[in-house]
């Protein structure tokens, strides 16, 4: 699990709620209050500085001679992996000698303990070496310090120093807190060779490139490494509540990380193709993943349905933009494996054999989105096997075809506003008519050979309305897009699938908006996106409250999201590409290009993104027309 630290912008850690410094899902430190001269330094300033860093800034005024300025400038830099720099600079006229206390604390809990409120009491401390040292039966951590402190006082956890300040003078305090036994923490993304690019952004909106640039840094903190097979690495779910890896959404934040290359696509195929349940039963050939919550409306879903549907499709688009071939051939057999379960857990429909794919199976409700998750596997993973001369094409391409056929009737609720497709139907064929935002997968059908995308489930009339309704002010929060509407019985703007902006679906229906030729409904998607991301510090959360956008509104986090989140920090780079519409087919050496001809950003240039494993920069002008800058050796543009 990624090393993290939690605190609020006054910077000293008081062990109160998640606050703390946490590595391998333990908190390692809970308590780290500075002191200087007996009294608290008066915050003024909280900033990221990165991804894993953080500067705290505070004041402190020594003598009353000296008016109403302060004399000592504090300043704490503080580290994910578990160092803080603590700097005192005098702005005094005079030398100054200053004492300096911190006091230090934890209960070594672990982070679900800490976050139902089970933390339990501080530990008894020991003096070690230039530090601290807590201990349990089963953890240990250490804080040193450099230099070294004049003082420690177990009992209370405290390190003291008595520091000499000449005029403008600075000087340094660093603590290092660790594990006992354990050595630095060495970020996954940091490393010789990146699994995603440094892509950045330019143009006439200056939040791109700020969004860009916080959600690589985001996408490289968030990086897991297959213990068993370090080569191998993907994303936590996000911090602080899943630093685990979750597989659906793994799958979905690599998919949408495409054009920062394909590194992580196969390091998340190559993880999960490993837990593939193999064997006789009816789960043989499913991805395992939890039930997931799916609103008021509809029962828990299964993450591992979609995480199965996911795993070919990202192979197959992932093949397009430039993943080996060696790599592709390895994880054939596990897409193989995922299409066959989805072919043979399809229920029947009335006086028709197997159609509808039921999410949880067998009896579960046929959810929008998981048949639009299952016909975008079966077309692209039909494309896969073509590729490489396998069997099961031709019956995958059948089924996706009589699932359009059936979907476009059955699923369609019509209505005095011209209808709209059904969130589910229950198993005895009733529509559950809520308008939620799993209606925007229908919009994302996939990408095949030659620039095309793969037809969708609704037909042309019908994606008009779905366009519709998707802008329209129901769905459009002016933040973003609801993940129910706001007319929907039981809507609730912080109802996590119940209403509440979820940034994954909002970047999900702004590319497909702007693909299906609905650029004006796209385009206030992503306005709506980028001012929220600004109040966020273009840092996106998994959601935010659905409230309506009003004139000096801001959005309103959600208690429970994570921040940064894998699909969030994904959807940045998928909201910003999506723009210049980047269709690329490595292995036939072309690339297309379909931008957004509105240009609601102006002038845009994504440099440094990755096709066919070179780098490539684009350029969309104020005109609408898109420009290749860079690409590899070869690499023609399509048509």
């Amino acid at each position: 699990m990624p090393a993290l630290a939690i605190s609020t912008d006054q910077g000293q850690l008081t062990g109160s709620g998640l606050e703390g410094f946490y590595r391998a899902g333990r908190r390692v430190l809970s308590r780290c209050q500075v002191r200087v001269a007996g009294r608290e330094p008066v915050a003024v300033q909280a900033r990221m500085v990165s991804a894993d860093s953080a500067r705290f800034v505070a004041t402190l005024r020594l003598s009353a001679e000296g008016g109403p300025d302060p004399d000592v400038l504090v300043e704490r830099t503080r580290f994910a992996d578990g160092t803080e720099r603590i700097a005192l600079t005098s702005a005094a006229g005079r030398p100054l000698r200053v004492p300096l206390e911190v006091s230090l604390g934890t209960d070594l809990a672990e982070l679900g303990a800490v976050a139902s409120g089970r933390a339990g009491p501080e530990l008894p401390a020991s003096v070690h070496d230039s530090g601290m040292r807590w201990s349990t039966a089963t953890a240990q951590c250490v804080v040193t310090a450099d230099p070294a402190p004049e003082d420690a006082l177990a009992s209370a956890g405290l390190l003291r120093w008595q520091l000499d300040l000449p005029p403008g003078a600075t000087r340094s305090v660093e603590l290092r807190v660790r594990p006992d036994g354990a050595g630095p923490v060495r970020p996954v993304g940091q490393g010789a060779v990146r699994p995603l690019a440094g892509a950045h952004a330019a143009g006439d909106d200056p939040r791109v490139q700020p969004l860009l640039h916080t959600s690589v840094e985001d996408l490289q903190a968030l990086l897991l490494r297959d213990s068993e097979h370090p080569t191998d690495v993907h994303l936590a779910a996000g911090a602080p509540w899943r630093c685990g890896p979750a597989p659906a959404e793994a799958l979905t934040a690599a998919r949408m990380a495409l054009p920062l290359g394909t590194r992580l696509a196969a390091g998340t195929l190559r993880t999960l193709a490993r837990g593939q349940i193999t064997g006789p039963g009816p789960r043989s050939g499913m991805i395992p993943g939890p039930l997931r919550d799916a609103g008021p409306h509809l029962p828990p879903g299964c993450t591992g349905t979609e995480a199965t549907l996911l795993f070919p499709a990202l192979l197959a688009e992932a093949r397009r933009w430039g993943l080996p071939e060696q790599d592709a051939e390895e994880l054939l057999p596990t897409a193989e494996r995922c299409l066959r379960w989805l072919l043979d857990s399809v229920v029947p429909a009335s006086g028709e054999s197997g159609l509808w794919l039921p999410d949880p199976g067998p009896g579960g409700p046929r959810r929008c989105e998981t048949q639009a998750h299952a016909h975008r596997a079966a077309l692209l993973g039909a494309d896969l096997l073509d590729a490489y001369g396998r069997a099961g094409a031709a019956e995958l391409r059948q089924w996706a075809g009589r699932l359009r056929t059936r979907f476009r009737a059955e699923f369609w609720v019509e209505d005095r506003a011209g209808g709209r497709p059904a969130a589910a139907l229950l198993p005895d064929g009733r529509p559950v008519p809520h308008l939620t935002s799993a209606a925007a997968h229908l919009l994302d059908t996939g990408l095949l050979g030659s620039g095309l995308l793969a037809p969708g489930l609704l037909d042309k009339v019908q994606t008009e309305q779905l366009a519709r309704l998707l802008g329209g002010p129901a769905m459009d929060s002016g933040w973003g897009l609801r993940s129910m509407g706001a007319k929907e019985a039981a809507y609730n703007p912080f109802g996590h699938r119940g209403g509440a902006v979820r940034v994954q679906e909002t970047a999900v229906a702004v590319a497909g908006l702007a693909a299906a030729g609905y650029e004006k409904e796209a385009s206030s998607l992503l306005r709506g996106v980028l001012a929220a991301a600004e109040t966020f510090g273009h840092r996106l959360p998994e959601m935010y409250a659905g409230e309506q956008r009003t004139e000096g509104s801001a959005p309103l986090p959600h208690p429970t999201a994570c921040r940064p989140a894998a699909t969030g920090a994904a959807a940045g780079v998928q909201l910003l590409t999506s723009l210049a519409g980047i269709r690329p087919d490595a292995p036939a050496g072309t690339v297309t290009l379909s931008p957004v001809r509105s240009v609601p950003l102006g002038e845009l240039g994504l440099m440094s993104l990755r096709v066919a494993g070179e780098p490539f920069s684009v350029r969309v002008s104020r005109l609408g027309l898109a420009m290749v800058e860079e690409a590899a050796d070869g690499l023609q543009l399509g048509v």
